[in-house]
């Protein structure tokens, strides 16, 4: 059996300040409610504890695989029947505080297999401007 070819992913990384401290930031990255006031167009937990996050009416389903409380937290996509997925498309989302100007960044880590860095950075800094909006930062 041919293995097949490697998939073209990238890891997109960008950092974004938000005049809003990580305690009220952590919950718009962590929870379903958060997310689906900037994020996408809803958010719902199943009963086994994944996402479903919904873009134009398509679900795509997640499970949080890694997260620490008020700082960081990584989400990976499962395949259409909602199972894990070898070199799965994630997202992570860290919280970090400059000690020197007490701003406050969103480093998002984005892999995935979009190929328009250009695009990507677009999408994410309209997506970050809505999260700014719901914080007031």
């Amino acid at each position: 059996m041919a293995m097949p070819a490697a998939s073209a992913k990238r890891r997109f990384e960008m950092e974004y300040s938000i005049n809003a401290s990580p305690k009220i930031l952590f919950p718009y990255i962590a929870s379903a409610s958060g997310l689906s006031q900037w994020f996408c167009d809803d958010v719902r937990l199943d009963p086994d504890h994944r996402l479903n996050m919904v873009w134009d009416k398509q679900s795509h389903f997640a499970e949080i695989v890694a997260q620490r409380p008020g700082r960081s937290i990584r989400y990976v996509f499962l395949d259409e029947q909602k199972r894990p997925q070898q070199d799965a498309n994630y997202l992570d989302f860290t919280l970090e505080l400059s000690r020197i100007t007490d701003e406050v960044f969103l480093r998002v880590t984005d892999y995935s297999d979009h190929a328009d860095t250009q695009e990507q950075q677009e999408i994410w800094e309209g997506l970050v401007g809505k999260l700014r909006d719901q914080v007031g930062g």
